[in-house]
């Protein structure tokens, strides 16, 4: 030890350890292969499950129910990822570098290391890369049966077109329906009028009190009824008409939250596939590791 002032110096250690390699632990090359092996084999399944699932339904006889089909579509896009991360694990396995003077753990947890990468590699790509090609399969699908069944049912519904799509009118034609002939000429914009004053006291929750005293005036005079007569078709024919708009708007908070459930129901399973796969594509690339260095046991 050498000493300066009177004071002792430590001795200078070397920090340097002969057994570490310059070399990274980590084969990319190998987990590139695998990433891309499992987005593509993803997408395949992925594919063959779309067209399985258009083929399951149709809309001119009754196949698989909703509940079933969706069902199915978990199942496989579960099974889906499972499938192409073991494929993509194994092959990273089988394809990185082999370690010399490195121990049995050691490797072992680089090849889960492996695997792992090679999974969250494969996820990336897919969200990037796949997602719009997946998407495109499916709506491309789902586009030609819509197509199918709108020219099917043209000719059917070409009728119920030409009558007016405006559900009001119907409500109007009932507040003005009469069993004797119409007292003098009926206006024909009159109807579209009624109709419209109809939409606003559905959407307002009750006629105002000048539109119900017009509509009864309408009505008594196109039928023939008394004003009280008419006063009361009218409260009983708008009541009907909030009514139905009730019931629609029901129908469409009922379809919002069953379709806000499968969402949630979808999105968990999405995430525990996306576990399930993280697993297997790990456990796979020490599989193929193990093979790649002739280690048994």
């Amino acid at each position: 030890m050498s000493t300066v002032s009177g004071a002792v110096r430590p001795p200078i250690l070397d920090v340097v350890d002969g057994n570490e390699s310059g070399s990274s632990g980590v084969s990319w090359p190998a987990i590139a292969v695998g990433a891309v092996v499992a987005a593509a084999m993803g997408f395949a399944l992925t594919t063959l499950g779309a067209g399985i699932g258009l083929s399951s339904v149709s809309p001119w006889s009754r196949g698989a129910s909703a509940a079933a089909v969706a069902n199915g579509a978990l199942a496989w896009m579960v099974s889906a990822q499972a499938i192409s991360a073991i494929f993509g694990g194994y092959v990273a396995g089988r394809l990185r570098t082999k370690w010399v003077g490195v121990h049995s753990d050691e490797v072992y947890f680089r090849d889960t290391a492996h695997g792992f990468a090679v999974w969250a590699v494969s996820v990336v790509l897919t969200a990037v890369i796949g997602a719009t090609a997946m998407t495109a399969v499916v709506e491309g699908g789902a586009n030609v049966a819509g197509h199918a069944a709108e020219m099917g049912v043209a000719a059917g519904t070409s009728a119920m077109a030409n009558a007016g799509s405006n559900p009001a009118a119907y409500y109007a034609d009932t507040l003005l329906r009469s069993d004797t002939a119409a007292h003098g000429a009926e206006d024909p914009n009159m109807r579209g009028e009624v109709a419209r004053i109809i939409v606003a006291g559905v959407r307002d929750g009750k006629l105002s009190d000048a539109d119900e005293a017009y509509l009864a005036q309408v009505v008594a005079a196109r039928t023939g009824l008394s004003a009280a007569d008419a006063q009361a078709r009218v409260a009983s024919v708008t009541g009907e008409a909030r009514q139905a708009a009730a019931r629609v708007e029901e129908a469409a908070r009922s379809a919002a939250e069953a379709a806000r459930k499968s969402a949630a129901h979808f999105a968990y399973w999405l995430f525990a596939g996306l576990l399930l796969a993280a697993f297997l594509s790990s456990f796979a690339a020490t599989l193929g590791g193990r093979q790649r260095d002739h280690v048994h046991g």
